[in-house]
């Protein structure tokens, strides 16, 4: 039991950078920052600068503790698994919560996946993701995410007015049912938080906030006053309040594949000596010149592959198209 708490108290949630008013701009990982707040459990946030397409971000990490998000559903069903952090008792066998919770992590997670990759001009993701990398390599990545992303969303030529207006339309069914579900209530079931609410909190904010004022999906989310409403009071309770008080998160780089010791919450910041400042300096250019040189032949590769499968295309004719599904 002392070895459990004393994990508790040493949580580093390394994720990406903050933005738009956010303590961290990516849709993946504000959920789980907001996960950790809700559970009370101190914590540390870290930034990853280095690289921008891991799926492994975000992660929570304590010693010789790793919970990726690209494992086990996510980082926030690993923390519960593992015993680390769990909200959900009581509700997580709930047949309307199991319901509420898949429609936020399917429908309107894909809704944000084709806002941020296809139907908008790319500034919010290059803010998120590419820009602290050179202009080219950048622009490349984001044409290769925007590629991934539409086979994973089934987007064609042929199929994608038909595809966007069956996104909005499960939006709009989303956004209504759960309107209902919350009404005036503080959190959406039995008066206290629940992963649930930091899905659908972490989704709202990055809506609202993130995505520019000619987004359909926060259009159709500021119709519902009652969710905004929420989004409004949990952000000044549990962003707003603890980030005036909270120390300032450590922005320097982390690596994926680096497991860090125990670090505890502090009102101050840390004073290193300057050589270990040098060090981490040197390292950090050491990975970035790795991460650029890896980068480049990652898209290289991908563009080989694509120029490739164009040329198939055209001698196949017009009646071979992809079928992304």
């Amino acid at each position: 039991m002392e070895d459990g708490r004393d994990q508790r108290e040493a949580l580093t949630l390394v994720a990406r950078k903050p933005s738009f008013s956010l303590p961290t701009a990516c849709p993946n990982c504000l959920p789980a920052y907001i996960y950790l707040k809700f559970s009370n459990v101190p914590f540390t946030l870290e930034f990853n600068l280095i690289h921008p397409d891991s799926d492994q971000i975000p992660f929570v990490e304590s010693g010789d503790y790793v919970a990726y998000n690209n494992e086990n559903g996510g980082v926030i069903q690993k923390l519960k698994e593992d015993g680390i952090v769990d909200l959900d008792t009581g509700v997580s066998g709930v047949p309307e919560w199991v319901s509420f919770k898949a429609m936020i992590e399917s429908w309107l997670a894909d809704a944000v996946l084709y806002e941020l990759w296809v139907g908008s001009d790319g500034k919010s993701a290059h803010k998120i993701y590419y820009s602290d990398l050179p202009w080219p390599l950048g622009k490349i990545l984001y044409y290769k995410q925007v590629y991934v992303v539409k086979q994973l969303l089934g987007i064609t030529s042929e199929n994608a007015e038909r595809r966007e207006e069956e996104i909005y339309r499960r939006v709009s069914v989303a956004y209504s049912a759960l309107s209902a579900r919350l009404g005036e209530q503080t959190f959406f079931f039995e008066d206290r938080p629940t992963s649930l609410d930091a899905v659908f909190l972490g989704h709202s904010l990055f809506t609202l906030l993130a995505f520019p004022e000619t987004s359909v999906l926060r259009s159709k989310l500021l119709a519902h006053a009652n969710l905004v409403k929420y989004a409004e009071n949990l952000k000044m309770e549990y962003i707003d309040a603890s980030s005036s008080s909270s120390s300032v998160p450590q922005s320097g780089p982390s690596s994926s594949g680096s497991k860090r010791g125990p670090s505890h919450w502090s009102s101050k910041p840390k004073n290193k000596p300057t050589k270990e400042k040098t060090e981490e300096e040197k390292k950090f250019k050491r990975r970035a010149k790795y991460f650029l040189a890896t980068q480049l032949v990652a898209v290289l590769i991908f563009l080989s592959i694509l120029g490739g499968s164009k040329d198939a295309e055209v001698e196949l004719g017009d009646d071979d198209g992809f079928d992304y599904e």
